[in-house]
């Protein structure tokens, strides 16, 4: 009696979880799933996840190859990371941090830059500290921030004023006193991504400033994700912020590979900073992954080594600039509104005015989320052609403030590029 009595309760949700999980959002279903090419038409292009539909450059595959038909490369590494990667980002990056890097205590190899951010909120956050985004942010950041204890607050870039025709990423702006309001006594971390995602707005020195200011002033620690730093265009400067005056000592710099190189699922990242910070990061790393794949931190250390030589970057750059154009031409054709990125491989469009069905058959998993949830899963479907709801880039109490852009990445090859714009001459019949 009593058996069949419990076969017949629902056990599924005898151990409850973690608050934290609903608290980061880890648990609704995530923009990425909904976006995944499973789940739209098998000729839809996808222009919405930010990774490349090409190889990495063949001297950085065939570094990855040699050092997997070695030995030693592929067993543990030191949990700071392979010498040889550490000593290329020290070459690498010593002039452009204008100091002689420590290799041994100022040089941290992560498993992406995303596990390299998270332990730093591992080492540095205590339960109820506060962390600053500024919106619209990065989506991994709240529940990393929430994971280990922090409480999220928001900031907003101010999006271009609708009478600027033609906006570019510049114009995304910061409210230096709205920064500074939102400081308490319990702040403890502001997140800086410069070059950024979504927006593709590079950072000003001025802006840098003033938010250095304030992190001297209340004493706060400042994550600096520059992992899109060889990604800037239109002779934009990417200032770093562990450069302005004072700022070393309280800035740690995060670093991708896989942004560099067109390496995204390799999962190698890095840290810079003083020893100050690096130290008790490293102290987290190493109980959450121990250490990053040994074989690809070789071949990154290659792409460094070789970079500057072979002008890896600036070549880059130029690709990515034609890349951009394909996009931005259609859509100057087209009179859409966009911004026009600075830095970074996204674009963001104006869908406000895409007009669609409200009887269409829309799948439940976009139902009850923000207008551009709908807006881009018809443009996906209509149009052939899919993107990121800028929405979910935003908390939930601001995703109104998203829900007029879509994000369209251009990590593509400009043939797969090319065949989108000319697909998107389809949206004119839905433009109001």
């Amino acid at each position: 009696m009593s058996s069949t009595a419990n076969n017949n309760q629902d056990r599924s949700n005898l151990i409850p979880f973690s608050s934290r999980l609903r608290e980061g959002r880890a648990l609704a279903l995530d923009v990425w799933t909904i976006y995944n090419a499973l789940n739209l038409p098998p000729d839809c292009i996808n222009l919405g996840q930010g990774y490349m539909n090409f190889a990495p450059p063949k001297w950085i595959t065939e570094a990855a190859e040699q050092a997997l038909n070695s030995v030693a490369p592929n067993h543990y590494s030191h949990p700071r990371g392979r010498i040889r990667l550490r000593e290329a980002i020290k070459n690498f990056y010593d002039p452009l941090f204008n100091r002689s890097l420590n290799v041994d205590s100022e040089i941290l190899i992560t498993s992406g830059a995303n596990e390299g951010m998270y332990s730093v909120l591992t080492a540095f956050l205590e339960q109820g500290d506060e962390v600053i985004l500024f919106e619209p942010f990065f989506d991994q950041y709240l529940p990393s921030v929430t994971f280990n204890g922090g409480k999220p607050v928001y900031v907003p870039l101010h999006p271009p004023a609708s009478h600027i025709k033609k906006p570019t990423s510049d114009d995304w702006t910061i409210d230096m006193d709205e920064l500074r309001r939102a400081v308490t006594p319990r702040t403890k971390i502001i997140i800086v991504n410069t070059p950024h995602n979504p927006v593709g707005k590079v950072f000003t020195r001025k802006e840098l400033q003033g938010i250095a200011n304030i992190a001297e002033e209340f004493n706060l620690l400042v994550m600096s994700d520059e992992v899109y730093d060889s990604l800037v265009f239109d002779n934009k400067e990417h200032v770093r912020m562990a450069n302005l005056p004072g700022m070393w000592d309280r800035t740690v710099t995060v670093g991708s590979a896989g942004k560099a190189f067109a390496a995204t699922g390799w999962r190698i990242g890095w840290l810079i900073g003083p020893k100050n910070l690096i130290q008790p990061t490293l102290a987290a790393t190493t109980r959450i992954v121990f250490c990053s794949v040994s074989p690809l931190q070789e071949a990154a250390a290659a792409g460094l080594e070789q970079a500057n030589q072979r002008n890896f970057f600036q070549i880059q750059r130029n690709e990515y600039t034609e890349r951009r154009t394909v996009l931005t031409d259609v859509f100057d054709k087209l009179g859409l509104r966009y911004t026009l990125p600075e830095g970074s491989y996204f674009i963001l469009l104006d869908i406000s005015n895409v007009e669609f069905p409200e009887d269409y058959p829309f799948p439940e998993s976009v139902m009850g989320r923000g207008r551009d949830f709908r807006a881009c899963w018809f443009m996906a479907m209509e149009i052939g052609v899919s993107s990121i709801p800028v929405s979910e880039f935003y908390c939930e109490e601001h995703a109104n403030l998203g829900e007029a852009y879509a994000r369209f990445a251009f990590c593509k090859d400009v043939d797969n590029l090319k065949a989108a714009a000319e697909r998107f001459q389809k949206i004119k019949k839905y433009i109001k």
